[in-house]
């Protein structure tokens, strides 16, 4: 993500800035044993409270000690400074500071933050050495079927096509200028792929992208003259809190963040449970920015899929195996009622833990011009009989197609 530099720093005083900043920041960081909680810009440097990593689990300990109020406070204290991505204001930086029983410290800088590096590219720097929590992501599950079976050559040919197929769907999506600033990490026997972005619309690109991903890989299979060299898939879609952080690589963070939280906690219980070539969506109701108004709105999995409709329509025409796109559509599958109508269908998964994750089955077909549908996902009816049974009925209506 690029951040605007100052008007007045050339770009050489601007690496120059950075470096110095960057260097600073390294010797807080001490190898990975402190974190940077916070910061705010001085005339010519910045404070930050700087303390040990254990500090995160220390501080909202229950020992015994403190009543569960206190505890409670605690842990939206940390919520609260963890999920900010932007400098603390002078004031509340001290209250925070007395709050952890964290003395800043000070960094000088031979130039004013702000107009020698802006504060939004400040905080880019600052994150890499820190963690954050992040409320309202997309992140997607891919899971190669029977992996563990295969040979390592086997295994190292599926993840190599499963790459493929992450590539392809990306270099569709740039040709009508969709340019999602994804990440992913491998879970061994497949991949956690997220946009760095954040906000509806960019998880909306994210279903988007998984969308082509699923796609391609059926185009594979159907291109492949042994089938074990293109993984069958299954897919999960959720929304949910997670922590962001940068691992160290050598002696320094690495340039790319890691994901770990509920979200990924939910992704693999659901992944566990899903059918080969099924699509889940897991159930969530939570706050996104929404680009347009500017403002945070409350989106749940039904409303997120409604709103991922609309944008398909700008894909049409798009090409695929050599065919362009007439139509895609993407729905959330259920059950006919008395009077002919569709239902979505909500169901519950237990994981052996016992814990129960609510979800929806997802359908994606995609219609070509001058070749055959390609059918993404399992109907209602292609489910297994011991299949988690519906739990509710909503009143929307799916689009099938």
């Amino acid at each position: 993500m690029a951040y605007p530099a100052p008007a007045t720093v050339s770009e050489t005083h601007l690496r120059e800035n950075i470096i110095l900043l960057d260097q600073a920041l390294y010797a807080l960081w001490n190898l990975g044993d402190n974190l940077i909680f916070a910061w705010t810009p001085e005339a010519r440097g910045l404070r930050v409270l700087v303390a040990p990593h254990q500090m995160l689990t220390e501080y909202a300990l229950d020992d015994g000690r403190l009543p569960p109020e206190e505890l409670a406070r605690r842990a939206r204290l940390l919520d609260n400074l963890l999920s900010n991505q932007e400098h603390l204001d002078a004031q509340a930086f001290d209250a925070v500071s007395e709050d952890l029983g964290v003395k800043p410290r000070f960094i000088s800088l031979p130039f004013s933050p702000e107009k020698g590096l802006g504060l939004p590219l400040i905080a880019a720097i600052a994150a890499r050495y820190g963690v954050r929590l992040v409320e309202d992501r997309a992140v997607i599950l891919f899971d190669a079927v029977g992996f563990s079976l295969l040979t390592p050559l086997q295994q190292v040919v599926q993840l190599n096509s499963l790459s493929c197929s992450v590539n392809a769907a990306y270099a569709k999506l740039l040709d009508r200028e969709i340019n999602i600033n994804f990440a992913r990490t491998t879970t061994g026997d497949g991949f956690y792929i997220w946009n760095r972005m954040r906000g509806v619309e960019a998880n909306v690109e994210l279903y988007q992208l998984m969308q082509f991903i699923l796609a391609d890989n059926a185009l594979a299979h159907e291109r492949a003259t042994r089938p074990e060299s293109v993984p069958r898939l299954r897919a999960c879609f959720h929304v949910g809190s997670h922590y962001e952080f940068y691992q160290s690589e050598g002696l320094n963070p690495t340039s790319f963040s890691y994901l770990v939280g509920q979200v990924t906690i939910e992704l693999a219980r659901m992944i566990e449970r899903a059918e080969p070539g099924q699509i889940l969506v897991g159930k969530f109701n939570t706050m996104m920015r929404d680009e347009t108004s500017g403002e945070d709105v409350r989106i749940d999995s039904l409303d997120f899929v409604e709103r991922t409709r609309a944008p398909l329509r700008s894909l049409n025409g798009l090409k695929l195996a050599g065919s362009e796109v007439d139509e895609i559509a993407c729905y959330l599958t259920g059950r006919r009622d008395a009077s002919g109508l569709w239902g979505i269908s909500e169901y519950q998964v237990a994981d052996k833990h016992g814990r129960i994750h609510r979800v929806y089955n997802a359908k994606i077909n995609i219609h070509r011009r001058n070749g055959e549908p390609i059918y993404l996902g399992l109907r209602e009816e292609d489910l297994p009989p011991d299949a988690p049974r519906t739990t509710a009925e909503t009143d929307l209506l799916p689009l099938h197609a």
